[in-house]
Parts: C-alpha cells; structure tokens; sequence
C-alpha cells in the first residue's frame, strides 16, 4: 500500500494547488496504483468484499507473534481513497477509457465498509480482535479519520465516536510521530482541549529535544511536522469542500492570529480572533472563486471578487 499512500501527497498538492497540468502529470501514477489493486484484490472468503490478501496492519499483531491478516482498515481507506481520487481525474481530464472508471467505481463499490467492534472501537481488522488493554503507538485504521476525511464530524458521527473509543484505548502517551498523530486526529475530531494536551506532552522535555527537534530517538521529522500540522487544524480545516473555522479552538488559546494559511481549492486565508470567538477571516485565491465557510453552526457561500479577495462577517 505504500505507492497507494504516496499518491495522497500528489492529490494533496493538486487540491491546494488546482493546475490542470499538475493534474495531466500525476493521472498516469494515479492510474496505474489503482491498476495493481484492480488486479490484486480478492474476494473475501466470508462474502463481505473485495480485500488485500495476504496483509497486515502497520507493525501491529491481533494475536501474539501474528500480524498477517486480509483486508485491514487501513488498506480499505487508502484504496477507497486512491479510487475515488483516480475518478476524479478521469472526469476531470476526459480520460476517453470509460471501461475503466466503470470498473473502479465497481470495485470501489465492494471494498468493505469500516466497522464498530463489540468495545465500541473503530476495528483496525475485518475481524475484531482489538484488545482492551491495546496501546500500540500504531492507529493505523484512523487513517481513514486524518490524513483521510472518510470518517468526520459532519458526516459519519457514529463512526467518530468509534475512532475515539479506540484512541481512549491506545492512550495518549506514545513516541513523537505518533503522539503528533493523536494530536491531529482529536484536532480533526473537534476536541480542542483534548488536542491541545496532547500538544502540551509533545513539546515537554520527553518528546522535544532543546533544538526543537521530535525527540524519537535519534530524531524523526514527522513528530516535527505531525505538531505542526495540529496546530493547524486547531484554527483551520478544509475538507468536505468545506473550510472550518477555528474547528478545535482550546481555551488556552483565548486570543490569537493565523496568516497566510493555505486552504483546499486554493485558498488562502488569514484569521483572527479574540476572547475564543471569531473576529476576522480575509481570503484570497482566484478571482470568482466559489468559497463555503463553516464557523460553528452557520455555513456560508462567498464568491471571491474580480481581485480575488473576500472578509465575510460571520457576527
């Protein structure tokens, strides 16, 4: 699955930066991963789908000693993901292979769908067989929470419940990458204060050396950029078409500013607020650009000027 996942940084470029010949450069490598899968998957012996067969959850066992599995969380979400950006593009683009979206809207149909376990837990297998007592720094099969937006607040809550009873289970507490990852998804989630502990953990002396670095020992990156990307959605979330507005605010952040963050469609957009409640949000992005604004409850459409530019008021 990791040429599958390698193709989210490709869509993710294209959905912050829209260029229709960005788009005609990545198609072929899109095409192509969703080409092995067409040919890799299995039918599922237990009549519930299409599944990877034989694979495993990301470094993790659901008995001692054993990881080898089919059809985990994870590969499901990320092919669910990889086909429906390939569609995407085939539309987009004109590609004249009809066949071939057939087929893939077909089989993106016959992946199995993600499952609450008895614990109330989002299942990281087809089976459940998530422990009790399970806290591995892996959280594979919330992919489909962050980076994805398969599972979310607005449109799968029962879903969300269950990815938070599995992070109850595995606990707060783990090593920099994936303490940032647990930072992120209670950010996505929309627990702000949840999320700001988190962030709190990973920039003490245990997770952060003095030069700032993600004290995984020696150092890995993606503590570094798994923070800063929580911080992020903290203030600012686009997806579902949507662009959320201090989604997760924490009240230790009463006050604060964001400048020049970058949006999916292309927005950029800069954010103020005072005493946790929104002040000023200014856009900028193409001109007649079609916006949609969540803050709270209230949801709004802007249309950006001939300049590219909008404030909405939101009081």
């Amino acid at each position: 699955l990791g040429g599958a996942w390698m193709c989210k940084t490709l869509w993710d470029h294209y959905e912050y930066h829209p260029d229709e010949a960005w788009l005609r450069r990545i198609y072929p490598m899109l095409k192509g991963a969703a080409l092995f899968f067409v040919d890799a998957m299995v039918e599922d012996p237990k009549g519930r789908g299409l599944v990877t067969s034989p694979s495993m959850s990301p470094e993790h066992n659901h008995h001692p000693g054993v990881a080898l599995c089919a059809g985990p969380a994870m590969d499901r979400q990320i092919i669910r993901d990889l086909f429906g950006w390939t569609l995407q593009a085939h539309a987009t683009l004109k590609d004249p292979d009809a066949g071939f979206a057939a087929t893939l809207a077909a089989l993106r149909e016959r992946l199995p769908a993600d499952r609450i376990g008895a614990l109330g837990q989002l299942q990281e297998w087809l089976e459940d067989w998530d422990a009790k007592k399970d806290t591995h720094r892996h959280v594979s099969h919330l992919y489909g929470v962050y980076p994805s937006e398969q599972i979310n607040v607005r449109d799968t809550p029962d879903l969300i419940d269950a990815a938070k009873v599995s992070l109850d289970i595995r606990g707060d507490k783990s090593t920099g990458w994936a303490t940032a990852w647990r930072l992120v998804l209670w950010a996505r989630m929309g627990d702000g204060d949840r999320a700001h502990a988190i962030l709190t953990g990973l920039l003490g002396p245990t997770r952060t050396y003095p030069n700032m670095f993600d004290a995984h020992p020696p150092f890995q990156i993606d503590g570094n950029f798994g923070g800063t990307a929580g911080i992020l959605e903290m203030i600012v979330q686009s997806w579902g078409g949507e662009i959320r507005l201090l989604p997760a605010l924490p009240a230790a952040w009463p006050e604060g500013a964001l400048r020049g963050a970058r949006a999916r469609g292309g927005v950029e957009l800069d954010v103020d607020w005072a005493q946790g409640r929104l002040r000023r949000v200014a856009l900028r992005g193409r001109p007649g650009a079609a916006v949609r604004l969540r803050h709270g409850t209230r949801l709004i459409d802007v249309t950006l000027d001939r300049n590219g530019r909008a404030a909405p008021e939101f009081a």
